[in-house]
């Protein structure tokens, strides 16, 4: 048996390699190396994918989420509401730009933004809610939109797991993740659905006046070379990245179908088993799995994630550490308010997910689990 990776990016690179490596020496031989014509047709093939009006390509989801809270003109001490249960990228841009983070507690099943939670938690300095489709499906994007046209908010939506998700609206209406808010976020992380060789990110919105402000912010506040309009940053989308990108896009369906299968066996192996809670796959939400998170619930969590590692079987807890608790984001609380926040930090465990898993590695990876369970009930 192939030896078991959280993600296996060779073996997804092995497939697509001659693509790849004939794309990246074009970009070499043509020397345009920023701004060139790939990234120009990378925004436009993703803007296509996604049907949305501007994608505005980055050098890093963290880098996307500032810009796109820089391009709304917020004023120190501004509040941001976010979700407790999240990756440090999301709150660490609050407190760069010198806003308030408001950090509220997460639904139990779908680790995302709980909606009635936001509700509780707007005041008159609020100004912009920023849910985190967690692991590769949606927060409740209906309610979060309704409460943000309530009080007259923006919404950035922290995509960076669950690009290709769709949400499906009481309507019928169907919008693709990243896309349903003021603007959306995502990062290129190797390690994302859709990953490039190094850092990359993008800003997406549907508005003209967002789209043009976001495009001088990312390259130095210009719009006309050595004219500064806006305070801006250097973040930009690099070329080699962006053919890799190209590359890869077509692709993102498919990954996206490999990881739900690889999740379908997870689920029926430990769907019935009164140890564990599976990942909760919501009506409104297409899931696309950027990570396979189980609920472990006989206190036994750590211990597994230990007899998992010394069969050389990765498993990650994300994540440890609330972020109220986060040195540098340390906030008074009250743990009422953060009850689901705080039983996930004790119970969740990841296990590996990607497009390249075998049914071979799959059946080891669920058996070891299952006989480590028995044990310990015994």
């Amino acid at each position: 048996m192939k030896k078991i990776q959280m993600v296996d990016l060779q073996t997804q690179y092995f497939k697509i390699k001659s693509d790849v490596d004939n794309a990246v020496l074009n970009v070499l031989e043509s020397a345009a190396f920023i701004n060139g014509p790939e990234v120009k047709s990378f925004q436009t093939e993703l803007e296509n994918y996604l049907d949305v009006k501007h994608v505005i390509p980055c050098a890093n989801g963290t880098d996307a989420l500032q810009i796109a809270l820089m391009a709304l003109g917020l004023e120190e001490g501004d509040e941001v509401i976010t979700a407790d249960f999240t990756f440090a990228a999301t709150v660490e841009v609050i407190h760069l730009l010198k806003l308030k983070a408001v950090l509220v507690d997460v639904d139990y099943d779908t680790f995302t933004m709980d909606t009635e939670k936001l509700r509780a938690a707007v005041t008159p300095r609020t100004k912009v809610i920023i849910p985190v489709h967690l692991f590769g499906q949606c927060a409740n994007m209906e309610e979060i939109l309704s409460v943000a046209r309530a009080h007259k908010l923006e919404v950035i939506e922290d995509n960076a797991q669950a690009i290709g998700s769709e949400f499906t609206f009481s309507d019928g209406s169907v919008r693709m993740a990243g896309t349903m808010g003021t603007m959306g976020t995502t990062s290129f992380f190797p390690s994302k659905n859709l990953g490039c060789y190094g850092d990359g990110g993008a800003v997406f919105t549907n508005s003209d006046e967002l789209a043009h402000k976001l495009r001088g912010i990312v390259n130095h506040g210009m719009y006309e070379r050595y004219y500064h309009d806006e305070v801006g940053v250097n973040s930009r989308l690099d070329s080699v990245q962006a053919t890799i990108l190209r590359k890869k896009l077509p692709h993102l369906d498919g990954y996206n179908e490999a990881r739900r299968k690889a999740a379908d066996y997870y689920d029926e192996a430990f769907g019935n088993h009164p140890q564990i809670l599976i990942p909760k796959r919501t009506d409104y939400s297409t899931h696309v799995f950027h990570q396979y998170t189980l609920r472990i619930l006989n206190g036994q969590r750590n211990a597994l994630q230990q007899f998992l590692a010394e069969r050389e079987i990765p498993a990650m807890i994300y994540y440890p550490v609330a972020l109220r608790k986060q040195k540098a984001y340390y906030q008074e609380s009250n743990p009422e308010d953060f009850v689901n926040t705080d039983l996930l930090l004790d119970q969740v465990l990841s296990l590996p997910m990607h497009t390249e898993l075998e049914e071979e590695q799959l059946k080891f990876i669920t058996d070891s689990v299952l006989e480590f369970l028995s044990t310990a009930q015994d």
